[in-house]
């Protein structure tokens, strides 16, 4: 993540979604010892891996990069990976299962034992990473996989936020309020909303997040 923000604050800002995409894999990958690149090629769950949202003023798009997601005005996008509904669906399924064993939600949030049972899955899928889905690793990104919303002249509104907010709504607020709505009401996450870890009862948040808006 550091890497990428590091490029996005150097490159020009003429610069196009293909020409983000090829220089931002050139970083990352000169950062990567040659010894490892073999390694890496047949393991990506072992690269530097993260997702990035972008938007271009000079080109007026929007670009998802990976799982994240953005409202224009008061349309909502994402860019999920393909698995993710997957296995948080496989992980829902353990955590009824040891519900009806007896164990608690709490002792489930404090210690998600149901997590590590979808962990080989997980990285099953990440052989797709870059493949069937988009992320930045330092190895081409395929174009068809990044998500690109152009806009036109008009003025809008627009929100560009991480995959950790389960809804997306027009301000901060509205989206940390959601966020604690479902941390109250399923702090497991196995309910509408699915997720592949729960709250800890230590943290905020299930996941990383990250929040902008925009007036363009």
């Amino acid at each position: 993540m550091q890497l990428t923000e590091r490029y996005i604050r150097r490159m020009p800002k003429n610069t196009t979604c293909e020409a983000f995409l090829r220089g931002v894999t050139a970083y990352i990958r000169k950062h990567y010892k040659k010894s490892m690149m073999n390694r890496l090629a047949e393991h990506p769950e072992d690269r530097l891996t993260c997702s990035a949202v972008i938007f271009s003023r000079v080109c007026r798009e929007v670009w998802m990069v990976g799982n994240c997601q953005c409202l224009v005005g008061s349309s909502y996008y994402d860019n999920p990976k393909p698995y993710e509904a997957e296995l948080a669906a496989m992980r829902a399924r353990e955590v009824r299962r040891l519900l009806a064993e007896g164990m608690t939600p709490d002792e489930l949030c404090r210690n998600d034992i149901a997590r590590p049972t979808i962990i080989p899955r997980m990285i099953e899928t990440m052989r797709e990473q870059n493949v069937s889905y988009s992320v930045i690793d330092g190895f081409n990104i395929p174009r068809q996989h990044v998500r690109v919303i152009p806009l036109d002249f008009h003025p809008w509104e627009i929100v560009l936020a991480s995959d950790g907010y389960p809804q997306l709504c027009p301000t901060l607020a509205e989206s940390e309020a959601a966020l604690q709505h479902q941390r109250a009401t399923d702090p497991l996450n196995v309910g509408e909303f699915q997720a592949t870890k729960a709250f800890h009862p230590d943290n905020l948040s299930f996941d990383d997040r990250a929040y902008i808006r925009l007036k363009v």
